[in-house]
Order: structure tokens, then sequence, then C-alpha cells
């Protein structure tokens, strides 16, 4: 069974920078996409950005395009996303999430994860 523990949240001025790191056990990355999430008050689960298991192949979500970097180390089974010129609507919880049936190639989107993270609190502040 894969688990997902996030790490690297906080509280960080608009503007700033912040790096979220996703440990996996269970399952070597190299045989998963994966992904973030995120998911503010009283909203809906967004998706983020995505990698495939290939790890050359990658997909963002416009709101964040340019800003944004997902990318993994297989070597160390983590996942991160570097997160910079943040706005404070950026602000949400953010989740790791795991697809595990994808081929190599495969960018996942956001209904193909199946395991998660418990999450990571971000807050930007203006």
């Amino acid at each position: 069974q894969v688990q997902l523990v996030e790490s690297g949240g906080g509280l960080v001025q608009a503007g700033g920078s912040l790096r979220l790191s996703c440990a996996v056990s269970g399952r070597t990355t190299s045989n998963l996409g994966m992904g973030w999430i995120r998911q503010a008050p009283g909203k809906e689960r967004e998706f983020v950005a995505a990698i495939s298991r290939s790890g050359d192949s990658t997909h963002y979500a416009d709101s964040v395009k340019g800003r944004f970097t997902i990318s993994r180390d297989d070597a160390k089974n983590t996942v991160y996303l570097q997160m910079n010129s943040l706005k404070p609507e950026d602000t949400a919880v953010y989740y790791c999430a795991a697809h595990q049936t994808g081929g190599f190639w495969y960018v996942p989107r956001l209904p193909d994860f199946g395991s998660w993270g418990q999450g990571t609190q971000v807050t930007v502040s203006s």
C-alpha cells in the first residue's frame, strides 16, 4: 500500500517561495505517476501539477504555470513542488497524490489519483 507524507508547508509573504516534499513508501516512485492537488477553505480540490513516471512529462494548472515546478527524485523516493512568486490565492492545503496504473509517459489527471497524503498547509500573506 502506498503511503504519502507531505512536508514543507508554512506561512510565507506574497512573492516568497516554498518547497513542498512528498515522501513515498510502500512502492518505488519510479512506478508511480505523481501529482499535487490543493484545497482552499470552502472550495473544491484543485489540480496543481503532475509528473509522469518517466519524469520527462509534466502538466500544470494555468494558475501556477511559470511559478511552480514539480520534480521527482526516485533515488530518494520523493516528489517535490517548488513554489515561487507565491500569491495569497495560493493559500490552501496541498496534497500529494499517486497514480499506480499509468504508463511510463502518462501524466495523471485529477481523477487518476488513488492514493493521497494527509496534506500540508500553505498560507501566503499579502
